[in-house]
């Protein structure tokens, strides 16, 4: 091949590199925007895009060899294909959820997988397809060109996606805006290959404006994309922290957060229980701590005339709307903190006389981590003696399922570790009122003490809670609930097992045939291939640890979603570059990094167990970077040791792919939600154990 052909081809394959990665996280972004935050959507989609990934790599072997030989101008038409796809993907996306699902209906696990995967590996096929096909065509040329730099190449393309995503266009451009500009580069790139081969002219440039007018055509269509069903959309805004937009039908505001609402112009019932419920216990409170807002929560709250109302919402864009439509009024005394909450109480020493804790329910990380005992500590450390801490999570109308059951009992045994006195208060939602003084269950005699008038409390609080439901509900705890703590968070444990109850289907049945279906692939793969696979494993299992710890201590994904991932990809362009120069030390290098794998875990377990959310960021991002820098430094190892032919680099990009699929939903599916972050850490050490007895046992490839 020409010299202006090679470049070429490393061009398109760098910007096939940043394409990939920001498609991949407007994917992520945009699946957790249509289904509520759920962060294990997260792993089911890197699951997904590996696994399809790697299928796609063995395909190009096989075709390659038997049907359609590597040429440049078919390379091309690869690069272009691939271009357009991220635009119809995120299209079909959101086009997809109502025609699928009932409109605004939660979905079930296996009908998640289903849709994330028929959305999704189309994309990905293509993708892990032309990795390999470009070492292919490379090799017509120059047949012992080296693996290992296309793998280097790639990574340099990722690490660039990434930094440009999580930099550039996460701040300053909507989802289809940043699919044009990230693929514009690969456009070119396409078209500089089809000038550098001079032929092909008038059918690839054509091709070419076909994609573009595809791509602009996404962000001509991407208002109408975001336009509810019933009323109308009156506000948009990706911000740093999730998807905001805010519907009105006839005289009602409703503020979705991630496809949830949230907030609400017209809930005077809820409203009045978040408020009054807790500070009906409080002779004189003046001092409250607001975490989160509901629609007039804020005129519940004047009644009291407190001195100070410190209002903690996380989101600037939120506080932002909600006094805009009027959601909530700005009342004497308002303070509004944009900060997360714990991080507040953490470097806070204010003492209030009531906290209020006004929530979704902890369904996922994010919100769960406002209901595990270190939260419950720092509460209770700035509260008054005489102070109440109140939150609510889902109610029942007759029936208390099991789970829900488990749920309200794991909260109670965790609350009650730092408050005296805790009453669980039935309706609509499950509120719990924790003191270390005596609650009076009878709301409507403390508030008339007080002169508050109130609507919804006063007229049906007695036929709604009376005093044999609130005694059923209290005595229904089972004290042998595990808590709910942040490095086991026992309630995502229960949430995961409900979501599968929820739909009459259960886990076990999947795990069981990815078992299966592991246990095959791992019977026939190489001692190397196995290396590579616990190599990718160990990488995307540990990213996904890093995902989950950073929302269990710092509660922003949304965000540093693009970060995170950056930052382990940015590790493994290094880390092949050195293991390229050490190569020749074979399984000694094999056995050395995975020893520093293994440490490095242990570091991480140590640091978790004691440090928690005081630790800095920084911690878990240079984590991220090492590990991956030690795991890239394999596979250039390993691919020498089988060879390093056509055969043996497909295998090998294929078992690093599927072992980080695999690593990906194990630890996130299985791991940590039934063993918590410590044993979903111990147990990639225990798999590279295994992989440094699979290499003392082997033998060199030479």
């Amino acid at each position: 091949m020409k010299k202006t052909s090679e470049k070429a081809v490393i061009l398109v394959v760098i910007a096939t590199g940043i394409s990939s990665v920001v498609t991949q996280l407007l994917i992520i972004r945009e699946f957790l925007a249509q289904l509520q935050g759920n962060e294990f959507v997260i792993a089911l989609i890197l699951f997904i895009w590996l696994i399809t990934g790697g299928i796609g790599t063995l395909l190009a072997r096989l075709v390659t060899k038997r049907l359609w030989r590597p040429t440049a101008g078919r390379f091309g038409w690869l690069s272009l294909s691939l271009a357009c796809l991220p635009a119809l993907q995120i299209l079909i996306i959101r086009w997809l959820r109502d025609v699928l699902f009932i409109h605004g209906s939660s979905i079930g696990f296996y009908s998640t997988l289903g849709y994330i995967f028929f959305t999704v590996a189309p994309y990905c096929l293509l993708m892990g397809f032309v990795l390999p096909y470009s070492l292919f065509l490379l090799r017509v040329e120059e047949p012992d060109y080296p693996g290992t730099r296309i793998y280097m190449t790639d990574n340099l393309g990722d690490v660039a996606g990434g930094a440009l995503f999580s930099f550039v266009l996460v701040y300053m451009f909507s989802p289809l805006q940043a699919v044009f500009l990230a693929n514009l580069l690969l456009v070119a790139a396409s078209c500089f290959l089809f000038v550098s081969i001079r032929r092909m002219y008038p059918a690839a440039f054509i091709g070419a404006g076909l994609v573009l007018v595809i791509l602009l055509a996404g962000i001509y269509l991407e208002p109408a994309t975001l336009a509810p069903r019933e009323g109308e959309l009156v506000h948009y805004k990706e911000s740093r922290y999730g998807r905001i937009s805010v519907h009105k039908d006839r005289e009602q505001y409703t503020m979705f957060i991630d496809g949830t609402p949230v907030f609400s112009s017209q809930n005077l019932n809820m409203a009045e229980e978040t408020i009054h419920y807790p500070l009906s216990q409080v002779s004189n409170p003046k001092n409250i701590l607001l975490i989160s807002a509901e629609g007039g929560i804020m005129a519940e709250l004047q009644k009291y005339r407190p001195a100070s109302v410190d209002y903690v919402e996380l989101d600037p864009e939120v506080s932002h709307i909600l006094f805009r439509f009027g959601l909530i009024k700005n009342i004497p005394g308002l303070n509004v903190i944009n900060q997360d909450a714990r991080a507040y109480l953490a470097s806070s020493d204010k003492i209030y006389d009531a906290i209020v804790v006004n929530l979704p329910e902890p369904e996922t990380f994010q919100t769960n981590r406002f209901f595990t005992g270190r939260f419950f500590e720092l509460a209770r450390s700035h509260l008054a003696l005489h102070g109440v801490l109140g939150f609510s999570v889902q109610g029942f109308d007759n029936y208390l399922a099991e789970p829900q059951c488990q749920k309200i009992s794991s909260l109670y045994n965790t609350v009650s570790d730092y408050f005296k006195y805790v009453l669980l208060l039935p309706g609509e939602r499950i509120f719990f009122l924790c003191s270390d003084n005596p609650i009076n269950a009878d709301i409507p005699a403390c508030l008339a003490e007080k002169s508050i008038s109130t609507s919804y409390i006063g007229g049906f609080f007695y036929g709604n809670l009376t005093h044999e439901r609130i005694v059923g509900l209290n005595n229904m705890i089972d004290p042998a609930t595990p808590k709910n703590i942040d490095e086991f968070p026992q309630l995502i444990r229960l949430m995961f097992l409900q979501w599968f109850a929820k739909f009459s289907t259960s886990p076990h049945g999947f795990i069981a045939g990815l078992a299966v279906l592991l246990i095959i692939y791992l019977a026939r793969i190489a001692r190397e291939e196995f290396v590579l696979f616990s190599t990718g494993f160990m990488t995307m299992g540990s990213e996904i640890l890093v995902i989950f710890a950073f929302q269990i201590f710092f509660g922003y994904i949304y965000l540093q979603i693009g970060l995170i991932v950056t930052v382990f990809l940015a590790g493994l362009l290094p880390g092949a570059w050195f293991g390229e120069r050490m190569r020749g030390r074979g399984r000694l290098i094999l056995a050395l990094t995975d020893g520093l794998l293994i440490i490095l875990i242990a570091l991480f377990i140590i640091a978790v167990q004691h440090g928690g959310d005081r630790l800095p960021v920084a911690v878990f991002l240079i984590f991220g970077f090492v590990v991956s820098l030690t795991c890239g430094f394999q596979f250039p190892v390993a691919l020498r040791l089988r060879g390093g032919d056509n055969p043996a680099a497909t295998r090998a990009f294929s078992a690093d792919l599927i072992g980080a699929a695999f690593g990906t939903l194990i630890t996130s599916v299985a791991l940590i939600p039934y063993f918590g972050i410590i044993w979903a850490a111990a147990g990639l050490i225990g798999l590279k154990l295994a992989s440094i007895i699979v290499i003392a046992t082997g033998y060199e490839k030479r």
